[in-house]
C-alpha cells in the first residue's frame, strides 16, 4: 500500500486525494472539481489503477487568460495494493468527488492439494 501512498502524493496539486482502509476494503476519494461520470475513466490495468479525467471549462468572450492553472485533463497511474481487487470495485461520482471502493482479496481457505503418482501406471 505505501506505493499508493506514494503515487498520491505525485500526483497535481491541484488534486487531492485521501486514502482509507477497512478490515475488507480501500476506499479512495479523488477530488475532480468540473469532472462528471461521463468524463471519466476509471480501470484496471496490470495492478494499476488507470483515472482519466476532463472536464470543461467555458472562457466568456470578453476576457482572455492572464493566468491558467485549471488543467483541463488528469491522466494518472496508481500502483494497487497488492490485497485490492478489481472484482467488485464500485466507483461513484458527485459534484466532482470521485469514490472508489476496492475490496480486498479474501484469503484462500487451506486446502489439501492431491499429489498423483505417475510411477504407478
Amino acid at each position: 500500500m505505501s506505493a499508493l501512498r506514494d503515487a498520491l502524493r505525485e500526483l497535481p496539486k491541484a488534486v487531492f486525494a485521501d486514502l482509507l482502509e477497512s478490515d475488507d476494503a480501500y476506499l479512495l476519494v479523488v477530488d475532480l472539481p468540473g469532472v462528471t461520470a461521463e468524463t471519466a475513466d476509471v480501470r484496471f490495468e496490470d495492478g494499476r489503477l488507470v483515472i482519466e479525467a476532463r472536464r470543461e471549462k467555458s472562457l466568456p468572450q470578453e476576457f482572455r487568460y492572464l493566468r491558467e492553472d485549471r488543467s483541463l485533463f488528469l491522466d494518472a497511474e496508481l500502483p494497487l495494493p497488492p490485497d485490492a481487487s478489481g472484482d467488485g470495485a464500485e466507483a461513484s461520482m458527485e459534484r466532482g468527488v470521485l469514490e472508489l471502493h476496492l475490496p480486498k482479496r479474501t484469503a484462500t481457505p487451506e486446502r489439501s492439494i492431491p499429489i498423483t503418482d505417475d510411477s504407478a501406471e
